[in-house]
């Protein structure tokens, strides 16, 4: 990478770690035709200009009982910061939620929340979507295929 311009090793790089966060750096050299020195210190600089912000693990929903995953969208009755944050914490408390998307048009938010089947659905929604101090929430379930 030079003056913050990535080349075209520096994004071999970035997809290959992206699809293999755990590659050793020795392979990773390999597949980007490079010394492990030099590929180590692309990555160092990579990590340092913020192009890698971490490295995650990918979790089997099967795996800890909970295969099935539904898209939710949810209206909030008021729009304002406070409603937003309450609602955005209350979502990163929940570990079956996925990922959350706060939208702008008819639906307030876009969750994606894995579950065990309708009763974990319907369980999810009752403990936790409902239960938001002051939020109003109103749900609609769109089918996923995972």
């Amino acid at each position: 990478m030079k003056d913050g311009q990535l080349d075209e090793i520096d994004r071999k790089i970035l997809r290959t770690l992206s699809q293999e966060g755990r590659i050793s750096n020795q392979k990773l050299a390999e597949t980007v035709n490079l010394s492990p020195t030099p590929c180590w210190h692309r990555v160092r600089a990579l990590e340092d200009g913020g192009y890698i912000t971490g490295y995650a693990a990918m979790l089997d929903q099967r795996a800890l009982g909970m295969p099935d995953t539904v898209i939710i969208e949810v209206t909030v009755d008021r729009h304002d910061d406070e409603i937003f944050k309450a609602f955005s914490d209350a979502l990163a408390e929940l570990p079956e939620v996925m990922e959350a998307y706060l939208l702008s048009g008819e639906y307030d938010y876009l969750i994606k929340v894995a579950v065990a089947g309708t009763e974990g659905y319907e369980r999810f929604c009752g403990r936790n979507c409902i239960n938001c101090r002051g939020c109003g929430i109103r749900v609609r379930p769109l089918p996923c295929v995972a």
